[in-house]
């Protein structure tokens, strides 16, 4: 029986996220002034979960999740957040109904070379879960608008990252946070370093309130969300998993 959470609403939180991929045109619909008008008003209705419908590789994984929990709704707010932070909706999704959505659903042993797709399915069962970073980094290429091969530097800038604010200026933030990078052949998360990211355009943002020592969350060089701390640590123990399994990948 699928219990009925579709008046708990998660889409402005995940227009957070969406946004600014979209804004430089690597997947979603041609709408991105709309879709800056619904979350810099903090505003959500059936017109915002149509153009979240549109992102062709966000919305597929949304529908898993909330399917294997058994939730109406893939814009509930715990489905949302399973995708982009983490939690333990993604427990309920097995190796196996992975394997046919990687396969039926995304498509991906056409779009990848055969060599590659195969490293990718091997490592499902070593605890793999539908979670945004671990299709960043563990399929080495972009499903959106561009197809192109990941590297680490787009990789880093396409997972959710997170840092502690550590300055708030008109329209960006100073964040203390961690890149990712490859050493000894294997992928990991660097030493903290400070870097400025857009929090605002003109006077609008998507979060309210943002101050000095807040978490936050970090997309292609702009920042989402605050974190709570149960938020900020199911978004490193996630992460964390999906660079495990992407060195098993490239060592194994």
């Amino acid at each position: 029986m699928f219990q009925q959470y579709n008046l708990i609403d998660g889409s402005l939180q995940c227009a957070r996220y969406a946004f600014m991929p979209n804004k430089l045109r690597y997947c979603g619909g041609d709408k991105n002034s709309l879709l800056y008008q619904y979350t810099s008003n903090f505003y959500q209705d059936p017109g915002l979960s149509g153009l979240l419908k549109e992102f062709e590789t966000l919305y597929p994984y949304l529908k898993l999740i909330a399917y294997k929990n058994k939730i109406v709704n893939p814009l509930d707010k715990r489905v949302v957040e399973a995708y982009w932070l983490g939690n333990s909706l993604l427990n309920n999704i097995k190796a196996k109904d992975l394997f046919n959505h990687m396969v039926d659903i995304q498509k991906l042993k056409k779009k990848l070379k055969k060599n590659i797709f195969e490293k990718v399915i091997g490592i499902l069962p070593g605890g793999a879960f539908p979670h945004h970073s671990f299709h960043v980094i563990n399929i080495p290429k972009r499903t959106g608008h561009y197809p192109v091969d990941h590297t680490i530097e787009t990789m880093d800038q396409c997972r959710i990252g997170w840092g502690r604010v550590l300055l708030v200026k008109s329209n960006k933030v100073k964040v203390l946070t961690h890149l990712l990078e490859i050493k000894n052949n294997k992928i990991r998360l660097g030493k903290t370093i400070e870097k400025e990211y857009i929090w605002q355009f003109g006077d609008k943002g998507f979060i309210k309130n943002i101050k000095k020592d807040d978490w936050v969350s970090l997309h292609w060089d702009f920042v989402c969300d605050k974190l709570s701390q149960i938020q900020l640590q199911n978004l490193k123990y996630y992460t964390q998993l999906s660079i495990n399994l992407a060195n098993k990948q490239i060592n194994g």
